[in-house]
């Protein structure tokens, strides 16, 4: 298969994601939104691995770390939610302004 077609699917996931993020208020769904554009850098590391370096894994290996990131990355936020949800009655972004004065 052609490189463009995994860079237009990362593309469309990422530019998914990027709306999610801005268009959302439940956190849970920011979160989500951030693990497709996660997604979609791991397509395009692993679609320019197999397409420049024959036979190399730089691009599998920085995916599975990605990976790794992004599975800490959601088990830190739904707790940090959690508790904000537990406090606060609510899991919209716009409700936790805890830190603020």
């Amino acid at each position: 298969m052609p490189l463009a077609f995994f860079l237009v699917l990362a593309t469309l996931l990422f530019s998914l994601g990027v709306y999610g993020v801005l268009a959302r208020s439940n956190a849970v769904l920011v979160l989500l939104s951030i693990e497709l554009m996660l997604n979609a850098v791991n397509i395009n590391l692993v679609a320019f691995s197999a397409y420049f370096n024959e036979g190399g894994v730089a691009g599998q290996v920085f995916a599975l770390f990605i990976i790794a990131v992004a599975a800490a990355e959601v088990g830190i936020g739904l707790a940090i939610v959690i508790l904000i949800f537990r406090n606060r009655q609510t899991a919209r972004v716009e409700d936790m302004s805890m830190l603020k004065w």
